[in-house]
């Protein structure tokens, strides 16, 4: 599912964001990406989405290189993938149910599928309670509840989560945790970032630890 190696890549002149960083990850597992703040989490995520370039190695990713992909293509890597955020980046004039529909919309799925998907989805949330409700209306765990449903509605076989339990107490952020290993069951592979070492001990599955832009033993 994803392979990297010996991936560096820098801002500027300060010292490296990610520094001669291997790794694998096998289709439908689940792994928390971890660390403190500035360690190299978000850059690793947002290379992985297309989002960053890097400065050398190699990133493979359902099998495509990432390097080789530019503007025109690199939609054909995105739309695999589900990516949900600390902050969940939910359109605030989009109710719930219009939210996950947008994601399917973007993509061009038939109208007449997008209502019977976005229902699904957030009924495995489940939030079809709040479909009408609009994103100043929800608690933060809703939310992020909403966010997932929008990352999962178009059945992406990797799922990308960065921080996603940051903003939320420790009891609702086992909760989102549970989503997401929910999701994994059903054959995606999930990697999840995360500063929390609770979160990591609650969820036992395998840890990559960077630090300063380095991997290191958990």
């Amino acid at each position: 599912m994803i392979q990297i190696f010996n991936l560096y890549k820098t801002y500027g002149g300060a010292a490296p964001a990610l520094n001669d960083i291997s790794l694998s990850v096998r289709r439908g597992e689940f792994v928390f990406l971890t660390g403190p703040s500035g360690a190299g989490k978000t850059t690793l995520l947002r290379i992985l989405y297309g989002w960053e370039n890097f400065d050398r190695g190699q990133v493979l990713v359902h099998g495509i290189n990432i390097v080789k992909l530019n503007e025109s293509n690199v939609f054909l890597l995105r739309r695999r993938i589900g990516i949900v955020f600390q902050d969940y980046k939910l359109l605030p004039r989009k109710t719930v149910f219009e939210n996950v529909a947008f994601a399917q919309e973007i993509i061009g799925t038939e109208r007449r599928l997008i209502r019977q998907k976005t229902w699904e989805a957030l009924r495995d949330v489940g939030l079809t309670n709040k479909k009408d409700f609009y994103p100043r209306q929800l608690s933060g765990g809703e939310q992020q509840r909403a966010a997932i449903a929008r990352a999962l509605v178009n059945s992406p076989d990797l799922i990308l989560a960065d921080e996603p339990t940051g903003n939320l107490d420790p009891e609702i952020g086992i909760e989102i945790l549970r989503l997401f290993e929910e999701a994994q069951d059903r054959g995606v592979t999930v990697i999840f970032a995360t500063h929390s070492q609770e979160m990591v001990r609650s969820g036992k599955h395998p840890v990559i630890m960077l630090s300063r832009g380095q991997r290191i033993k958990p």
